[in-house]
């Protein structure tokens, strides 16, 4: 989609949106390529630990969702690179924001078309414990991207750096009386129970209809493909000045395609249906990534961002724990993909009314807030010192000689004076 460090930054920090945040949004690529390609990149290791163990699909299922309720819930694990880099993004950028959000969104497709054909390569040559050693060293290229986030620093009149805003709490809570926070946090932890079943079980309904293990990791390229120019270019039109406003809508319409792709990629039987599914499941999938998180930051703002994101991946967590083996144990009952394919369609389908109806009808739109830069000319013109008053010499001159005397005393006009 968390963060729980707080990370404000100094006061009169304006965003660059540019400069060194092109090397934070190239470290925020790679971080995210890594953290959510890598839980969906494993599932081509899915029938080799079966084969192996003996297990069902519910049980290799959890691996997706261990990786990925540690991601969203803990604060551990690829958490460590993810929450603080997503952070540092949305510091450096405020009008290109959304564009860079979508940009950095895009390394999820970009390392998911890598990952997955090479996971299956290693497996071939490597096994699945070689294979994993080999993503595991992989990554550790997100050490090399922590080095490019640089905190902004405010600086003073003089050149000299300024003071550090003082630290505040951990989470702040009081995000919990927004009612917008609140519909986009259930609306989103609806949305994770079936958001990422499909992309764990594609490949292995590909290997049960008899199509090769190299062409049944390919769908995920193919998704990964689609997402990459998905991402992007939803960002760019969410960036739009007429579409900006209203892009907890679109977000919303991103998660009904999405449910509706799923539902009708459950009446695939061959490959080439699957590879359809694919294709617009990865262009749903790439609104929703490109979404999420600049409709996070319209709804509660810049300043409790790092806490918003920070409960609603912690409440994510849950739902992901629960969603890839729950379609797992349905899939072990009842050996059809279809009713899984349709379970993840109706959880994402309710979470799009969900957001939908609960924005319309629940949330009254109050006047519209300053945005950064409007507010920074706004208090310079408040605390602007009083404009010095010119007075021409010859009206004081003009005014002494009017006035000689007062209370009493004799005021020496500029003559006698000198």
């Amino acid at each position: 989609m968390g963060g729980a460090v707080v990370d404000e930054g100094p006061t009169g920090v304006k965003a660059p949106d540019g400069g060194w945040g092109w090397a934070v949004l190239f470290g925020c690529f790679v971080i995210t390529g890594f953290s959510y390609a890598f839980p969906k990149a494993v599932s081509v290791f899915f029938k080799e630990l079966m084969r192996e163990f003996g297990i069902g699909y519910s049980d290799t299922a959890w691996i997706s969702s261990i990786l990925l309720a540690m991601l969203y819930g803990t604060g551990l694990g690829l958490a460590l690179n993810f929450q603080p880099s997503l952070i540092m993004l949305n510091r450096y950028f405020n009008k290109r924001r959304p564009m860079a959000n979508g940009l950095a969104a895009a390394g999820s497709p970009v390392f998911l078309c890598a990952l997955s054909p090479l996971g299956q390569l290693l497996q071939d040559r490597y096994g699945w414990r070689g294979g994993f050693l080999i993503l595991g060293g992989l990554l550790l290229n997100c050490c090399v991207c922590a080095a490019l986030m640089r905190p902004l620093v405010a600086p003073q009149p003089g050149g000299a750096p300024g003071p550090q805003r003082p630290a505040r709490r951990l989470l702040d809570l009081s995000v919990f009386r927004d009612r917008g926070f609140v519909i986009y946090a259930a609306a989103a932890s609806i949305m994770v129970l079936g958001l990422f079943v499909p992309p764990v079980f594609v490949v292995s309904y590909a290997k049960d209809l008899g199509v090769p293990d190299t062409q049944a990791a390919f769908l995920l390229t193919i998704l990964g493909f689609i997402d990459i120019f998905a991402r992007p270019t939803a960002g760019f039109i969410t960036g739009l000045k007429k579409v900006r406003p209203y892009s907890v809508y679109l977000f919303s319409f991103a998660m009904f395609f999405n449910g509706f792709t799923d539902l009708t990629g459950s009446t695939a039987s061959d490959y080439g249906g699957l590879v359809v599914f694919c294709i617009f499941f990865g262009i749903s999938y790439g609104m929703v990534g490109a979404l999420q998180f600049e409709v996070l930051m319209a709804i509660v703002g810049t300043h409790k961002f790092s806490s918003a994101i920070g409960l609603v991946l912690l409440l994510e967590a849950v739902a992901v724990l629960v969603g890839p083996p729950s379609g797992g144990k349905l899939l072990d009952a009842t050996h059809v993909y279809k009713y899984v394919f349709i379970l993840a369609g109706t959880e994402v389908l309710t979470s799009s009314l969900v957001l939908l109806l609960g924005n319309f009808f629940c949330i009254r739109k109050g006047p519209e807030a300053p945005q950064p830069e409007e507010a920074a000319s706004e208090a310079e013109r408040l605390h602007k010192p009083p404009t010095e008053v010119r007075v021409d010499t010859r009206e004081v001159e003009h005014f002494l000689k009017a006035e000689p005397e007062k209370n009493g005393e004799v005021v020496h006009t500029p003559e006698t004076s000198v």
